[in-house]
């Protein structure tokens, strides 16, 4: 068995978009950084999720039965920081930027290189995080942008502008 420590220095050499995950509904509205996002099928549109059990934010996911991953672009640097600091109001996460809703009510980010606006289709728990597979219900893209990624224990900017100035 490979330890926890291993393990996560082997997972800081697998790049991974930087994304806030929201919500708003009956239980209230919360939001966090996550990195453990990727698409499950294209028929039904579907994705997957991960969150910590211990998170804050796992209940209200749970409870509101939807949610939204922005994935961020490289100018939001600032915005994956206050999502992922511990004993941050809820409210403070979310000021300074502009929010509106796509088809379920999850707060949408502006300026996110994409906003996938979803409904929990179902949940499992692994090990110590819960696995939210989401069907997709609306789609907001930016394709000019540049994305944001987390690399080696910290945040990278990639994307075509990126490139180019590299060339």
């Amino acid at each position: 068995m490979v330890d926890k420590t291993a393990f996560r220095d082997a997972m800081a050499g697998l790049g991974a978009a930087v994304n806030i995950i929201t919500t708003d509904g009956p239980a209230g509205r919360a939001g966090c950084t996550a990195s453990a996002v990727c698409g499950v099928t294209d028929e039904p549109p579907m994705l997957l999720v991960c969150i910590h059990r211990a998170s804050r934010n796992n209940a209200a996911f749970r409870a509101n039965g939807r949610l939204c991953v922005n994935v961020l672009s490289a100018e939001q640097r600032d915005v994956a920081v206050r999502f992922a600091t511990k004993g941050m109001s809820i409210d403070a996460r979310f000021a300074g930027q502009s929010w509106d809703t796509l088809a379920t009510g999850a707060p949408a980010l502006h300026g996110a290189v994409t906003s996938l606006d979803c409904e929990v289709a179902s949940v499992t728990e692994v090990g110590t995080h819960t696995v939210f597979f989401c069907t997709i219900q609306a789609v907001r893209t930016q394709r000019e942008r540049d994305g944001l990624i987390y690399f080696g224990r910290d945040f990278h900017r990639v994307g075509p502008a990126t490139l180019a100035a590299a060339q």
